[in-house]
């Protein structure tokens, strides 16, 4: 009887660990809908490619765009690229098949790679946020300020702390334990999903930990983003001419915009109420920060700026057309 008992608590303990891979599960509910699906994330996630791809491309060809401004677009576009290349090619091909499943290294490192990207992304958009301050609000000390050694440095620390969070997030995660059930409630390997699966009693513990970092991190950004507009505005107000406030607005119209789409999609994953919510709307919500947003980002910078509007029609032509130019 006692070697019956040890027998099943080896078990017990072999099963606790018996997860070596997960399946994602979150387009299952739209069975005649994937190959649509499919076809129109795929367009999505190659104009995004494009558009990002163009930005970098127009900003290190032109001359006229190697300011701080532009440095920082082209660092976002950077992020930005890297961030949809960690989530999307997979998913794209989930849509396809009919084994969705992933294995728990590739999975960590999904998890790993979109958090680092991710939160990268949010912080070079608070940097951005400051260049403009600093632009509008403090013109006489910008080149001091906005120096070539001080954009590497902000740059730097935008990457080293979307590193620090992806590195923190992704080893608490995948250090708990997942005892059974391995069909994770999401096209990707998401924290809420994964924690569900995840036993033992340090589960809350890091739920609790890894959410008020993410919140944290995204409410500091966004209340250093509001508290840079909060002068911006306050300095264009006290411009005389109507035409010297609208030139001082529109070079923040473009960053503004972005903010808004980004860190709205952002409250809607992170700031969401704890409430039961079905698979389908976990899934489209989680569509709308993955690939809308990175979708929406080049168009809006692309059609808010005339200077780099410009720049591309230039070097896009130049290239078809030289006998034009």
């Amino acid at each position: 009887m006692s070697h019956l008992t040890s027998g099943t608590a080896s078990m017990q303990g072999a099963n606790l660990s018996a997860v070596t891979e997960f399946i994602l599960i979150g387009f299952s509910t739209f069975p005649h809908l994937q190959l649509m699906f499919f076809l129109l994330f795929l367009l999505m996630y190659l104009f995004t490619l494009l558009g990002n791809l163009l930005i970098m491309a127009t900003i290190w060809s032109e001359r006229s765009l190697h300011n701080p401004m532009y440095l920082f677009l082209c660092t976002l576009s950077i992020s930005e690229t890297l961030y949809t290349f960690a989530i999307i090619p997979r998913m794209l091909a989930d849509l396809l098949s009919t084994h969705r499943s992933i294995s728990f290294m590739a999975c960590a490192n999904q998890m790993f790679f979109s958090f680092t990207f991710g939160f990268t992304h949010s912080f070079l958009l608070t940097v951005m946020g400051y260049d403009r301050y600093v632009a509008i609000c403090h013109p006489l000390h910008y080149n001091v300020l906005m120096s070539p050694r001080g954009c590497a440095c902000l740059v730097a620390w935008s990457w080293i702390g979307g590193l620090v969070i992806g590195l923190v997030v992704t080893s608490a995660i995948f250090q708990l334990t997942f005892c059974g059930p391995n069909e994770v409630q999401h096209f990707a390997c998401h924290v809420p999903p994964l924690l569900k699966l995840a036993c033992g009693t340090d589960v809350q513990v890091v739920a609790k930990g890894v959410g008020l970092m993410c919140i944290m991190a995204l409410l500091g950004c966004c209340l250093l983003i509001l508290l840079s507009y909060a002068f911006i505005v306050a300095t264009i107000l006290r411009i005389p001419s109507a035409e010297g406030r609208h030139k001082a607005f529109s070079t923040c119209a473009s960053h503004l915009t972005v903010v808004v789409v980004h860190y709205g999609f952002a409250s809607v994953i992170y700031l969401k109420p704890k409430i039961p919510q079905s698979l389908e709307g976990d899934t489209l919500m989680g569509i709308t920060y993955t690939v809308l947003t990175p979708f929406l980002s080049p168009i809006i910078f692309s059609l808010r700026s005339k200077e780099l509007t410009n720049a591309m029609r230039k070097t896009f032509l130049n290239k078809l057309y030289p006998e034009k130019m």
